[in-house]
């Protein structure tokens, strides 16, 4: 474990000790997918603390940590995810074109990088999500107000921004891929060469790569097999669903489908 990951998994245990003495609910900032393979590696020493991760809409890529997440749902009940969304400090902010005729087309890099050139760190944001002419942007609550005044442009156009309710807004559906193939079975390194549309053996040493994430967790063995629902995430490769099996071919083979995050 690198110097930096040491002070992640101290500051996480930290912030885990203090909820539990004061009995409050005490929230990390934003965790990508190396700071959650921390939080996974230790989670049974904080179980005590009562954790909770959730990005700010289902399915996120980028997630805030809770210890004492029993204070904000009491009686045990799980909370659905609009109740997260309001429990948890985040904002979502709508970034659009001032004017539409003179705007660019503007990617997830655009967005992020004029978001960090207003001097606000990258673990107060979240993930962006994008429609054809505007971002949702997710970021920390007490961020929101700075974004919104000095983020006026991307690129080289104007932009206005404005708080929405996430809860209360029809939020951009995540473009996704269906994909169906048949695998020889249902292993990890398997599943990979489907969702990426490559051979088995070129990808052979992905896994080994520190590259490759099951929700949040981190593999490095390629013959591990996955579980309906899991969330594979590749860093610079992209993400993508495992929905299971829809059926079994006379020699063994198996139909599965994925749906990956485009």
């Amino acid at each position: 474990m690198t110097k930096e990951e040491q002070q992640i998994r101290n500051r996480l245990l930290e912030l885990a000790e203090l909820s539990w003495k004061r009995q409050i609910p005490v929230f990390s900032d934003f965790l990508g997918l190396n700071e959650q393979n921390i939080y996974h590696s230790l989670a049974k020493e904080v179980q005590y603390a009562s954790p909770r991760m959730f990005g700010g809409y289902e399915f996120a890529e980028r997630q805030m940590l809770v210890f004492g997440s029993d204070a904000l749902f009491p009686f045990g009940e799980e909370p659905d995810v609009q109740t997260l969304m309001q429990s948890f400090p985040i904002a979502c902010v709508r970034i659009r074109p001032t004017d539409m005729r003179f705007a660019q087309k503007l990617s997830h890099r655009d967005y992020l990088g004029a978001a960090l050139g207003t001097g606000i760190e990258r673990d107060v944001i979240g993930d962006i999500l994008l429609t054809e002419s505007e971002a949702y942007l997710f970021c920390e609550e007490k961020i929101c107000a700075c974004l919104i005044s000095e983020m006026t442009g991307v690129k080289h156009t104007r932009v206005t921004c404005e708080p929405v309710r996430a809860w209360e807004n029809a939020l951009p559906a995540v473009k996704t891929e269906q994909i169906e193939g048949s695998v020889s079975s249902v292993r990890l390194d398997a599943l990979l060469a489907l969702a990426f549309h490559a051979s088995r053996s070129s990808l052979k040493d992905l896994p080994e790569s520190r590259r490759v994430f099951r929700n949040g967790l981190l593999m490095t063995d390629g013959s591990a097999r996955l579980r309906e629902g899991d969330i594979i995430s590749v860093r610079g490769m992209g993400r993508f669903r495992y929905l299971g099996e829809s059926a079994k071919t006379k020699k063994g083979r198996v139909f599965v489908r994925l749906e990956k995050y485009v």
